[in-house]
């Protein structure tokens, strides 16, 4: 939509008045487009009034770049998502970690009945005993993993399939343990996490059951974690880069996971570490989103603070652009920019893509890189 200029110079100061109580216009004309559009507007509005008079005009250029709308999001720095740990060792406990120290792979977790129950990586639970004459599977190569892992070997590369080989590893490493050599492995003989853990609380008590909650444990590493809702899930896709800042210095970070947050505390439940990302979500359903630092000594000596995440939330490559306060809110609905050529000005009708840092993508026929446009910052 392209409107001329009538009456000359009249309706040119005419259109300048109308810039001054466009603030009205836009409250009920903005409302459907964003809140931040319409604070972006008044404030450089109030500006304007502080600083020149209505008479004055000041112009930019339509420009066509890449545009970038971020989202700053407020976390906390910690050691991640939190995820509980249950014991299936049935007896008495009699030995239990304290909180703060690190346990690693092959170290014991727990002692049931003053025998030790030590620690696995793995992906996935063990779902069954570990034993002679079992079928091929994936849990059989995660124990055989862990055994060389700790200096037990003797069967090659690990694969799916229980040998001979991999009974006497086993038998190898019960001995070390001071366990019965049995040669097999039982579901509740280890506990399985995705990596080394750092115990941030023990829930269990001596002489308590071994087959009963233990404590819970976090990564080992620094990460910041945050919530979003689930129309801002889409942001935090794992393994993008973020920027950080923490405790005032900027930094980058990386998604390292999503899990639904539980419903009753705003906070994470037994979200597994690593990339994940559950779909879907009602509007009201949150996501914690963890994400590690790139640099780990960004961090400082800090192990708890606040911190803040900025995410690139959409782009658009080559748009043309404009400053917000560059838009007029038409009477009829919609929007327009007021070009300066020569003497005078016209009206072009525009629609309005993205927003972002105080700028907005533009189209219209007639409209090209390079013009002049009346605006308020």
């Amino acid at each position: 939509m392209s409107v001329m200029s009538e009456n000359g110079p009249q309706v040119v100061r005419r259109r300048r008045r109308v810039r001054w109580v466009v603030a009205g216009i836009l409250v009920l004309a903005l409302l459907g487009v964003g809140t931040v559009v319409l604070i972006t507007r008044l404030a450089g509005n109030k500006a304007e009034a502080a600083q020149q008079s209505p008479g004055a005009a000041q112009t930019t250029e339509v420009v066509r770049m890449d545009l970038a709308d971020r989202r700053t999001i407020s976390g906390k720095l910690g050691y991640g998502t939190e995820r509980s740990l249950t014991g299936r060792k049935p007896g008495t406990i009699t030995a239990l970690p304290t909180q703060g120290s690190v346990l690693e792979r092959g170290k014991s977790v727990y002692q049931v009945d003053a025998k030790p129950v030590p620690l696995f990586y793995s992906d996935i639970p063990l779902y069954r005993d570990i034993a002679p004459d079992m079928p091929d599977g994936p849990d059989v190569k995660a124990i055989e993993e862990n055994l060389k892992a700790l200096g037990f070997g003797g069967f090659g590369n690990p694969d799916k399939k229980f040998t001979e080989a991999t009974a006497n590893a086993i038998k190898k490493w019960q001995k070390s343990l001071g366990l019965e050599e049995t040669g097999v492995i039982g579901m509740a003989d280890v506990l399985i996490a995705p990596g080394p853990v750092r115990v941030s609380s023990v829930t269990a008590e001596l002489g308590a059951q071994g087959n009963s909650p233990l404590l819970k444990y976090t990564s080992t590493q620094r990460a910041v974690t945050l919530d979003l809702r689930a129309n801002q899930k889409d942001m935090a896709k794992s393994g993008a880069k973020v920027e950080l800042t923490i405790a005032g210095k900027a930094t980058q970070g990386t998604v390292a996971g999503v899990a639904a947050a539980a419903a009753d505390s705003g906070q994470s439940g037994d979200a597994k570490f690593g990339p994940a990302g559950p779909g879907g979500g009602s509007p009201e359903q949150k996501f914690t989103v963890t994400i590690t630092l790139d640099d780990p000594a960004a961090a400082g000596d800090l192990e708890t603070g606040s911190a803040e995440a900025r995410f690139v939330a959409g782009t658009r490559q080559g748009a043309l652009v404009v400053p917000v306060g560059a838009l007029l809110a038409l009477a009829e609905g919609g929007y327009a920019v007021e070009v300066a050529e020569g003497s005078g000005t016209r009206l072009i009708g525009v629609k309005t893509g993205l927003f972002a840092d105080g700028k907005v993508e533009i189209s219209g026929e007639g409209l090209r890189e390079g013009m002049k446009v009346v605006t308020t910052s």
